[in-house]
């Protein structure tokens, strides 16, 4: 886990089993790319002058990459740079995420998500995952995937955040771009659903990670 310098001690305390790396510059950060399969980015990134100097090293990066959280929204932002290698990322924005890609409001995404995923893909390229109540995934030709898995109980702080690491991991385990975003948000919403067997009321990040296991294991 590259994380601020501030952050990288705290973490492994909750999380023995991250290894956590402190990210002063863009510079640390390109020691740990040149040995990475893929790099889940944006989580936890905020909007500092340090995410902006992380920012402009991703943009330029070739390898497989899933954007999400703040990545995306520095992606938004006019004075970001457009990130290169398309074909290699997928980016997974919420309806309001993808307003601020579009330049419009969430209602409006909302209102025709099928039409936004189109504009998504047009403008950024790679494969969008459009979340929300039947996340949709794009794809090469026809209709996009839709996921009818998943429950209100999802709207959560931390759930997206692991759909970026659920898709990330399975890249590393060698499926392809499109193959990775399909089953990955079709595992996390499956999870999901296990977890809200409890309850959708209460439901935390860290229940639904406890269910993956179960349905990666079936």
């Amino acid at each position: 886990l590259a994380t601020h310098p501030d952050h990288a001690a705290l973490i492994p305390t909750a999380r023995p089993g991250l290894m956590s790396y402190g990210i002063a510059s863009a510079n640390d950060l390109s020691v740990l790319l040149e040995t990475a399969d893929v790099v889940a980015f944006g989580p936890g990134l905020g909007q500092s002058e340090w995410a902006h100097q992380l920012y402009t090293l991703l943009a330029d990066y070739k390898g497989l990459v899933v954007w999400d959280a703040d990545a995306l929204n520095r992606l938004a932002s006019a004075d970001s740079p457009l990130p290169s290698s398309p074909m290699k990322r997928v980016i997974t924005p919420h309806p309001g995420e993808a307003a601020r890609l579009l330049a419009t409001d969430s209602t409006a995404i909302q209102a025709d998500r099928p039409a936004a995923l189109t504009q998504l893909v047009e403008k950024y390229g790679g494969v969008v995952v459009l979340k929300g109540a039947g996340t949709l995934v794009s794809t090469d030709s026809g209709p996009p995937h839709v996921c009818t898995a998943g429950n209100p109980g999802m709207a959560a702080p931390g759930m997206g955040d692991l759909l970026t690491g659920v898709i990330a991991a399975l890249l590393a385990n060698g499926l392809e771009l499109a193959d990775a975003a399909r089953v990955g948000v079709e595992i996390h919403a499956r999870a999901g659903d296990i977890a809200a067997k409890g309850g959708e009321r209460g439901m935390l990040a860290s229940d639904l990670l406890a269910a993956l296991r179960q349905v990666v294991n079936p």
